[in-house]
C-alpha cells in the first residue's frame, strides 16, 4: 500500500486538538493498516520521526432518516507521538 492509501485524513476535535499538546496527533487511517504501516506512512509524508503509534478500531453508528434505517461506515483512527521538537505543520494554524 502506498502511504497516502494509509493516511487518510487528519481528525480535528476537541480532544485531538488537546492531545497536541503532548506531541500526539489523530489520523483516520486505513482499516487494514497495521502499526508499523502507520509509522513508516507518517515519517514519509510529513519528515518526522514517530516514537510511538496507538489505534482505535470504531465501530459505525446506526442512523435513520425517517423509516429506512442505516449505518455509518467503521473505521480506525491512529494516534501517533512525535518524537521531541517535531511537529506537524498542517495543524499548527488550529
Amino acid at each position: 500500500m502506498e502511504a497516502r492509501d494509509i493516511i487518510i485524513r487528519p481528525v480535528v476535535t476537541e480532544k485531538s486538538i488537546g492531545l497536541m499538546e503532548n506531541n500526539k496527533y489523530v489520523f483516520k487511517v486505513a482499516l487494514s493498516a497495521n502499526k508499523i504501516e502507520i509509522k513508516k506512512a507518517v515519517e514519509e509524508i510529513f519528515k518526522v520521526k514517530v516514537v510511538d503509534v496507538n489505534t482505535v478500531r470504531v465501530k459505525g453508528k446506526e442512523k435513520r432518516m425517517g423509516r429506512s434505517v442505516g449505518r455509518t461506515s467503521d473505521y480506525k483512527k491512529a494516534i501517533v507521538q512525535l518524537a521531541e521538537g517535531d511537529s506537524i505543520e498542517i495543524f499548527e494554524g488550529l
